[in-house]
C-alpha cells in the first residue's frame, strides 16, 4: 500500500483548521482577503486527505471487527475491508499527486509565439495550422485568444505569429506544446504529389505583471518605425511600430499593429514573458542537470511532436504516443489526450525524483 508523510499531511490539516478558525473570527478585511486566498488553495489538498484519514480509521474498525466477531460480522467486516484498501489506495495516490512541488507559472494565461521553419511556403502553412489548432483548444476550454503579433506568409498560413491565451490554468496545460512539431504531408503548393516534411517552432511563455518581474528603464531601448503589410500592401503610414530591445539580454520585441500605445504595451508584455522565461530556465537548469530529460522540458530546439498526414498519425516523441487520430488532434478536439498523457509522464517523473527512485 502507497506510504504517505504522515506529518506532512497533518501540518497542512492543522495550518488549514487555524485557518478556518482564523476566517470565523471575523478579521479585517485585508487579513480576510488573505486568509481566503490560502483557504482556497488548502482546500483541494486537505479534503482527500480528510477522506483518506477516515477512510484508514474505518479500516481498523473492520480489522478489529475481523478479530473478534462471530461469523457473520467476521464476513461483515471482509467485505468492508475488500472495499476499503482499494479506496485508501486511491486517495493514497491522489495525495500523492497533490503534494508535489508546484509550478509557480502554472495558474497564468500565456503567451504563445509560433514560427514557420524548415520548409519555406509549406512551413508558413503548417504554422497556421498550429494556431488554429491552440485556437479551437482553447475554445474548448473556455480561454480566450488575442493575436498580439502576425506576419503572413507568402501563400498563407504564418511566417511568426504570436498571441495572447488568457484563463485559469492555461500554462499548466499549453507548456508541454513547447518546441519543434514536424509535419509530413503533400504541400497545397506541390503539384507533383510528393510528401514533404517541414516544421515549425511553437514557444509557451508565462504572461507576467509588472509585479513579476522589474525592468529598468534604463535597461530597455524603444525605437519607432513605419509600419508595412505583407507585400506592401495596408500600409499604415504613420511610425506606429515599436521595437523594445531589451541591452543587457539582447532581446528583442516588435508590434507593428495601428496604435502606437498599444504597441509599446503589447511589446513591454512579451518581453516581460520572455525574461521570466529565461529566469526560469537558468535558475530550473541550476537546480537539476537532469531537466533535459523531463517531459515538457521547454527546449525550443526539441523536436517533439509529427504530424503524419498521409497515415493520419500523430506521433509525441518524448513519451513515444502515437495516436491514429490527427484530423481530431490538428483542430484541437483531441489535443488534451496528448496532453494528459504528457502531465501524467511529467507526475511520475517527479514522483520519482522526489522519493529517489532512479
Amino acid at each position: 500500500m502507497t506510504t504517505l508523510p504522515h506529518d506532512k499531511l497533518e501540518a497542512l490539516e492543522t495550518r488549514f483548521d487555524d485557518i478556518e478558525s482564523a476566517l470565523a473570527s471575523g478579521p479585517a478585511a485585508e487579513e480576510f482577503v488573505r486568509l481566503s486566498k490560502d483557504y482556497a488553495e488548502l482546500l483541494p489538498v486537505v479534503t482527500p486527505i480528510k477522506a483518506y484519514r477516515k477512510a484508514l480509521r474505518e479500516l481498523q474498525e473492520a480489522e478489529d471487527l475481523r478479530a473478534g466477531g462471530d461469523a457473520d460480522m467476521r464476513d461483515m467486516a471482509a467485505t468492508e475491508i475488500e472495499a476499503l484498501e482499494p479506496k485508501i489506495e486511491a486517495l493514497a495516490n491522489d495525495i500523492r499527486l497533490l503534494l508535489l512541488p508546484k509550478d509557480e507559472a502554472d495558474e497564468k494565461s500565456v503567451i504563445l509565439e509560433i514560427r514557420g521553419g524548415t520548409g519555406g511556403d509549406e512551413a508558413a502553412l503548417f504554422a497556421g495550422d498550429l494556431l488554429r489548432m491552440y485556437q479551437r483548444y482553447a475554445e474548448l476550454h473556455r480561454w480566450k485568444v488575442t493575436l498580439m503579433e502576425e506576419s503572413p506568409g507568402e501563400f498563407g498560413g504564418y511566417k511568426e505569429v504570436v498571441a495572447n491565451i488568457s484563463g485559469k490554468g492555461v500554462y499548466a496545460r499549453m507548456k508541454f506544446e513547447s518546441g519543434v512539431h514536424r509535419v509530413q504531408r503533400v504541400p497545397e503548393t506541390e503539384g507533383s504529389g510528393r510528401i514533404h516534411t517541414s516544421a515549425a517552432t511553437v514557444a509557451v511563455l508565462p504572461e507576467v505583471e509588472d509585479i513579476d518581474i522589474d525592468i529598468k528603464a534604463e535597461d530597455i531601448r524603444i525605437d519607432t518605425m513605419r509600419s508595412s503589410g505583407a507585400g506592401g500592401q495596408h500600409v499604415n503610414t504613420t511610425d506606429s511600430a515599436v521595437r523594445i530591445t531589451h541591452l543587457p539580454s539582447g532581446i528583442v520585441v516588435t508590434s507593428s499593429e495601428k496604435s502606437q500605445h498599444q504597441n509599446r504595451a503589447t511589446a513591454m508584455k512579451v518581453l516581460r514573458a520572455r525574461l521570466y522565461e529565461q529566469q526560469r530556465h537558468a535558475r530550473d537548469t541550476a537546480r537539476s542537470d537532469a531537466r533535459k530529460e523531463q517531459v515538457g522540458s521547454g527546449d525550443r530546439s526539441e523536436r517533439i511532436r509529427t504530424y503524419n498526414f498521409p497515415q493520419g498519425r500523430v506521433t509525441d516523441h518524448r513519451i513515444n504516443l502515437t495516436l491514429y487520430k490527427l484530423d481530431k488532434v490538428i483542430v484541437g478536439e483531441a489535443l488534451d489526450e496528448v496532453i494528459e498523457a504528457l502531465i501524467t509522464e511529467h507526475q511520475a517523473a517527479q514522483l520519482a525524483a522526489m522519493e529517489g527512485v532512479s
